[in-house]
């Protein structure tokens, strides 16, 4: 058995079946922008989503035969025009990326190096390691489903073969932390490798092993009683003069059953969610807030949270950051300075220290 290497396919067929109409695969490139994910062949039929795991199931949209062939690559074609800034400015870089072929597009977006990385030299303590999902293996699992660890994706096999240690297929090798994307950079946060082209990011090699996990299962609190399923849920953010905007995307959030609590230098989340799920988190804020002036609001996809600035200082990260956190981070990486009202729009701001404007062609 072959594995097939048409995008969003991968899976395994027999030379002698492949019927024309055998493989269903993206014929276009990926597109990455601004936190959204689609593929270019269909993104007007195939929403964009905001989740890795969501974009990796966007089923393909052309028919044909299963490929063995290594994919085409064509490199962007990068067109950049820079304004002459002054001696105390920043660099400014109006940027558009296209490509040949629907392989991967940035659109009309501004990347903004507003501010340069600084840290603490005072050494942080170390960070408790991520709660990682472990395997449910009371639940009975059908063969032919995939492991839910990112960069795996093995089958399930038999009980014997794929769950208890020591059988043939158990031994899973996986990425504990999600990816990361960043000026056309791919890789995962928990590993140094990056790579350009989106078919060599689905190759990296997992840099952990342990157990495959099909079913999740659900976490049991101190008390003994079941809290149900934890689970992750996407934060962004983006950042104005004052205000730090986050939004956590906790679909159908009860706001009566939630809590919410802002400290000087904290945020504690507790989020309950449909079917007994919960998301709980501690945010441990790169640089201070006033708790009395920061605020939430419930949406029916996310949950919004308006966080007051105690100065006008540009925020590198929504985090203090680890060294691990720094060490795995692209080269030059700054800040991206928010927009003003919502995300996607064209109009740049800066922070009071570094108030910048773009000449005009």
């Amino acid at each position: 058995m072959v594995k097939c290497t048409n995008k969003g396919c991968g899976k395994e067929f027999d030379e002698e079946a492949n019927s024309g109409d055998a493989c269903s695969f993206h014929s276009g490139g990926p597109i990455f922008h601004e936190g959204l994910k689609s593929w270019g062949c269909c993104n007007d039929v195939n929403k964009p989503v905001l989740d890795f795991d969501d974009f990796m199931k966007i089923p393909g949209c052309t028919k044909g035969r299963h490929s063995s062939q290594a994919p085409k690559q064509s490199a962007p074609q990068t067109s950049t025009i820079s304004t002459q800034p002054t001696a105390s400015q920043p660099k400014v870089k109006p940027i558009t990326t296209t490509s040949e072929n629907g392989v991967e597009t940035f659109k009309n977006e501004q990347l903004l190096m507003i501010s340069q990385l600084s840290l603490n030299p005072t050494p942080s303590a170390t960070p408790p390691p991520p709660v990682e999902d472990e395997d449910d293996v009371d639940v009975g699992v059908s063969p032919g489903a995939k492991c839910l660890r990112q960069g795996c994706g093995t089958e399930f096999l038999s009980q014997k073969e794929s769950r208890i240690e020591g059988g043939e297929h158990s031994v899973c090798t996986y990425h504990p932390l999600p990816p990361i994307f960043h000026e056309g950079s791919k890789g995962y946060m928990c590993c140094k490798r990056r790579v350009l082209d989106f078919d060599d990011f689905l190759k990296i090699e997992g840099c952990k092993t342990g157990k495959h996990v099909f079913v999740k299962k659900a976490l049991v609190g101190t008390s003994g009683k079941g809290f149900g399923e934890f689970v992750k849920c996407r934060i962004d953010h983006y950042q104005t003069p004052d205000k730090v905007h986050v939004s956590v995307y906790a679909k159908k959030a009860d706001k009566d059953k939630s809590k919410i609590i802002f400290a000087p230098d904290e945020i504690h989340l507790d989020l309950s969610l449909p079917q007994s799920k919960r998301f709980m988190q501690t945010l441990t804020l790169y640089d201070s807030i006033n708790p009395d002036s920061s605020s939430f609001t419930f949406f029916g996809t996310k949950v919004d949270l308006l966080l007051d600035k105690a100065s006008a200082t540009s925020w590198p990260f929504l985090e203090k950051p680890s060294e691990a956190t720094i060490a795995n981070l692209p080269p030059g990486y700054g800040l991206t300075f928010g927009v003003g009202g919502r995300t996607g729009a064209t109009t740049p701001v800066f922070d009071l220290d570094n108030k910048v404007k773009a000449e005009p062609k």
